[in-house]
Formats: structure tokens, sequence, C-alpha cells
């Protein structure tokens, strides 16, 4: 933890001295505090953070648009992003959740909280699997969803893990053809897509595929639990939340692999 350099993106001067003292009482290295987002890119372009920790609404954009434009930087785009926001509507939190954010911590929150936001970011810099490098290393696995941001956060989490091989569909159709014909250890997939959503995928594996004992991983955003227990009774191996914990993906992946 005092290793961390902590950027925090936050207008109210009230709000940015608690979470400062939280940071500070947590033992977080430096923390620097911003008040809009621009300054916050400029500051990154000085010296990139370990972590960036942002409201959502500033007062030159959207805490959405600040992490879509450090996940569209080289630079910045690996910097785990955390939100903190009393905002619940999700139509305001997908964009988050897609775009990688390691964490969403709700208003009003604890030290406790905030630290457990601080521990996924540290996991993120820190990749370790629980398993043998070697073993990872000649995992080949199918990643699927059709956010473009999302997989790409998924894809550096299963680089850094050290997987050898990772194919990319951006709906469950396409998965379809890749499985026609490519042998996968593990198959990663979204719920909310085009084409063919996730349970569609996971039906059509368990049921039609040459390939239906291989492991499904769900990782989503989706909270109906109708849709979520429709999932898990068509075969779906196991789910994580979107935003999710690296360690937790990590685990469910060991997991997964040794049923």
């Amino acid at each position: 933890m005092h290793d961390l350099h902590v950027l925090l993106v936050e207008p109210s001067q009230m709000q940015s001295q608690l979470i400062r003292r939280m940071l500070e009482h947590l033992g977080a290295g430096r923390v620097v505090h911003r008040e809009r987002g621009d300054d916050a890119l400029a500051a990154m372009g000085e010296i990139r953070p370990s972590v960036v920790i942002s409201s959502l609404y500033l007062p030159d954009m959207p805490g959405t648009e600040l992490v879509r434009m450090m996940r569209d930087d080289p630079d910045l785009e690996r910097v785990p992003f955390v939100l903190i926001s009393s905002e619940t509507r999700p139509q305001m939190l997908e964009p988050v959740r897609q775009s990688g954010a390691c964490c969403i911590v709700s208003k009003p929150f604890s030290e406790a909280q905030l630290a457990r936001a601080l521990q996924n970011a540290i996991d993120l810099l820190s990749p370790e699997a629980p398993f043998d490098p070697e073993e990872v290393e000649n995992l080949r696995v199918l990643l699927v969803d059709d956010s473009h941001a999302s997989r790409r956060h998924i894809r550096r989490l299963l680089e850094e893990m050290g997987v050898g091989e990772i194919i990319e569909a951006e709906n469950g159709r396409e998965a379809v053809t890749r499985l026609a014909d490519t042998m996968v250890d593990l198959v990663l997939t979204d719920y909310n897509m085009p084409e063919m959503d996730g349970q569609a995928l996971v039906e059509y594996i368990r049921t039609q595929s040459w390939q239906a004992s291989v492991p499904i991983l769900m990782i989503t955003s989706e909270h109906d639990q109708g849709r979520l227990a429709a999932v898990e009774k068509a075969g779906v191996s196991a789910i994580c939340d979107k935003p999710f914990e690296a360690r937790s993906i990590r685990q469910l992946i060991a997991q997964a692999l040794v049923a």
C-alpha cells in the first residue's frame, strides 16, 4: 500500500478531504488531488499514477469519459480505475463496468470498502496466478464479449497471468464458429450480446458442441436473478460480476480448470 501513487479526481473539497484522510490512514504512499478530468489527464501525462480514484460527475466531463480516454491511451490503459459515486442507475454505470474499472464504490462508503478497492487495484498491478505458470502457458482461452473495452481489459489480465493463446469473439454466434474448428481449454463470456447472448451460447456448448465439457466462466454486469439462474441451469461453470476482482477471476479460472 505504501508504494501506491493515487490520483484522486474529485470536485468536492469536503469529499476529497474525507477520501484523502482515509487514504493516508490506510498508508497510501502518495495522493495527488485534481478537481477536473482534463487536469487529471495532464497530471497522468507527467507522472503515471498507480491507481485513479474518480467521482462520476466532474465539472468538465463524466468519469465514464475519463476512464474511456485512459483506456484509449497506451500509456494509461493498464492503470486501475476506481469509481466512487452515489449513482445507482444501470445505464449510467454500465460504461464504467464495460471499461474495465476494477471497482465501483458506492457512496456513502467506509474505509474498509475503500481499502478493498485499493487491494483490488494492487492485485491488478501484481498478477499472481494460483496455478503452475507452465500450465497456464499452454492454455487456449476463448474470450466472448461485444464490448471491445471489456475484451481488452480481460485480455490484459489473462496475458499478465501468462495465458498462452487468447481467441476473441464479439458475440455468441461468432464464438460458435470459433468452437467448430478450434479446441479450447476455457470459455470466458459476457451475458448481454447481440446475435446470440451468453445463455444461448452456454446452452449450445452444453448440448450441441463437440466441446460440451469445456469450462465456461461468465463475466457479466447482468443482475437479473431469473436470467442468471437460467444460465446456471444451462451449465455455466461459474458467474462473476463486472467490475470484477482480479484475485477472484484467477481463483475461478483455477477452479474451473481443475473441476
